[in-house]
């Protein structure tokens, strides 16, 4: 059905308000814990939503020890189909700060390059986001400049949120039984290591994605590197044939990585290496890397090249100790979802009854839906709307908030007649 304008306004102010609030609460996960939830201010979020949730009528509503809160919406009246669940998180990226967010508006946007009043000296434009030519006459919102502003993922909270409050208040949207989960640590790679599968529906969407008609339902092959390097330390005034200084020996083994394999080089279908954290001394010296491809024969040439380039390395300098450890971090979830592809052709139904044209592609990242899809739970990933995640320009536009929330209802009216 099309929805009314009255449902769209409303729809449009939930969001909008749903997501200042939640943007403002510090959720920034932490890998180097080692704690479920990595973080206990993620609790600060889940405790607010619980209680929007029970304002809201919704039942088996539980947030449980690890920061996971799951919640049931019973079907409207008359509506016997297939459950689905709608999944967002919690956490925003620590690799830019979440506390103290303020967002900024730019109402009527005109097209110039964004400012920042807590950094003049930062800016957002064409080059870095394309997107803003689509948005004349939108409102814009990022943080102040000091901070990310957390669209990832609160975004897709306040729009799960908002259709959750049409629902209630607009009986003549029908759906079936809709479970909710948000989840803590996504950002981190944990975002799916202690839910319950039980509380969950066999069929999920994840509201995690980038601009609007994005739809998601391939991922990277993920995989982790940690090298250690094992040197001898010398006194540098005798140190001649001596020495292997694990440090200057590990920063030649990373530079002969290529250029054109790293992030700053690649995208769309193009896989890489990553370089994301590397410190040393004389004596010891460790890197991170992680590897990505959509293939994971690719990935395996990947990693043979480390192994081909640590034998050269302890060739080269005799005494040298060098250590590869490989994690495999996820799997590609088309593995599993092109069995699925009711889930995915009723997605792209939903982004056109939304007016929105369906954008598939591959997301060169991971979702807790990946992960899920490879637990056999098949959780195709559609837009929130924001861009330029894990950064101080990070932004998003007010109508995308709007857009999303109305994929949710026609999604979950899809659902209903299937």
């Amino acid at each position: 059905m099309a929805l009314s304008e009255e449902i769209k306004s409303f729809l449009q102010e939930e969001a909008l308000q749903r997501f200042l609030r939640y943007v403002k609460v510090h959720t920034t996960s932490d890998e180097t814990t080692g704690t479920h939830p990595s973080t206990e201010r993620q609790f600060d979020l889940a405790r607010v939503l619980e209680k929007e949730l029970q304002e809201l009528g919704l039942q088996n509503i539980e947030l449980d020890e690890h920061c996971y809160l799951y919640a049931t919406l019973p079907p409207s009246d008359g509506v016997n189909a297939t459950p689905i669940g709608l999944l967002a998180h919690m956490d925003t990226s620590p690799a830019v700060s979440g506390e103290n967010v303020k967002p900024f508006f730019r109402e009527n946007y005109d097209g110039t390059p964004l400012k920042f009043p807590d950094d003049p000296e930062l800016e957002v434009n064409l080059n870095d986001a394309p997107q803003l030519k689509d948005c004349i006459g939108d409102t814009i919102i990022t943080a102040s400049g000091k901070t990310l502003l957390g669209a990832d993922d609160k975004a897709g909270i306040a729009e799960i949120m908002a259709a959750l409050a049409a629902f209630g208040k607009y009986k003549e949207l029908k759906h079936g039984e809709l479970r909710i989960c948000f989840t803590p640590d996504e950002e981190i790679g944990m975002g799916t290591d202690k839910i319950t599968l039980e509380k969950i529906p066999e069929y999920c969407y994840t509201l995690d994605g980038g601009e609007p008609g994005e739809l998601e339902a391939e991922c990277f092959d993920a995989w982790g590197a940690e090298i250690k390097f094992k040197g001898i330390s010398v006194h540098p005034g005798f140190a001649k044939n001596k020495m292997i200084n694990a440090a200057s020996v590990a920063a030649r083994f990373l530079a002969l990585l290529q250029d054109y394999e790293t992030p700053e080089h690649t995208e769309e279908r193009e896989g890489f290496f990553h370089l994301t954290n590397m410190s040393g001394t004389e004596e010891e010296a460790q890197a991170k890397l992680i590897i990505r491809d959509f293939d994971v024969r690719v990935n395996e040439t990947r990693m043979e090249h480390l192994r081909k380039m640590k034998e050269l390395f302890e060739y080269r300098y005799p005494g040298l100790k060098i250590n590869l450890d490989f994690k495999h971090q996820y799997e590609n979830m088309w593995v599993v979802m092109e069995k699925h592809p009711n889930s995915i052709e009723l997605a792209e139904k939903a982004l056109t009854l939304a007016g929105l044209e369906a954008d598939k592609k591959p997301i060169r990242g991971g979702t807790d839906g990946a992960r899920l899809s490879l637990m056999n739970h098949p959780t195709p990933n559609i837009f929130a709307g924001g861009l330029l995640f894990h950064s101080r320009k990070e932004w998003i536009a007010k109508s995308s908030l709007r857009k999303a929330a109305e994929v949710v209802v026609h999604l979950a009216a899809l659902w209903a007649e299937a």
